[in-house]
């Protein structure tokens, strides 16, 4: 089973990394689904959708847990029933969460030309040091960041161009800081990001 990738960014944060290769069958073994899960999974109509959803829960086993351990509040955010705090993501062929001890959030992103056209809704003093000679990869760098810091902040409402700022940084940096300013909510996190297959993983790390 194809788990891509393990990075451990400090003594108290674990990032794991899938690559779905597999049927939707072939991720239903080895796993203990609860009743919720399975009926989620019934729902989807999106067969990618459901291999996203299953590839998560090998995660979970990789990472020392299992589906039951998991659950969800009415915010729509995850949580780990020992404490720990857990993000998730999938996009097309790739799955990651991340677990730590601290705030965390994560996000993987295909690298798309697309990107280019919505920029100015989620862009702001970003675009003052954009990598010129690499315009999608600099954006999902930033788009990664900021969905990042949005799954961290508690209450939601937050607007990508005004509430997260990125601090400058090169695609070569591998990480930088990023910032919640909303209301009473002033908080900097650290920021870090790599690409694989043409695709762009971000975490972000309170």
């Amino acid at each position: 089973m194809p788990l891509f990738k393990q990075i451990q960014p400090d003594n108290h944060t674990q990032v794991l990394v899938w690559e779905i290769t597999e049927s939707k069958e072939d991720l239903r073994k080895g796993l203990v689904l609860e009743a919720h899960s399975k009926h989620r999974i019934k729902s989807m109509r999106s067969e990618m959708h459901q291999r996203g959803y299953l590839s998560v829960r090998h995660l979970l086993k990789e990472a020392g847990y299992c589906d039951s351990d998991l659950f969800y509040t009415d915010d729509g955010k995850p949580h780990l029933r020992d404490g720990k705090r857990i993000s998730i993501t999938h996009s097309f062929s790739f799955s990651a969460i991340a677990i730590s001890n601290s705030q965390i959030g994560i996000d993987i992103e295909k690298n798309r030309e697309k990107i280019i056209k919505i920029a100015p809704k989620f862009v702001a003093d970003e675009f003052d040091f954009m990598a010129e000679d690499n315009v999608v990869a600099f954006l999902t760098v930033v788009w990664g960041a900021k969905e990042s810091l949005f799954k961290i902040h508690p209450d939601g409402g937050l607007l990508f161009k005004h509430h997260l700022p990125i601090e400058p940084f090169k695609l070569s940096d591998l990480k930088t800081r990023g910032w919640i300013k909303k209301d009473n909510y002033y908080e900097v996190y650290h920021i870090f990001f790599e690409s694989f297959k043409g695709f762009t993983l971000v975490y972000a790390i309170g």
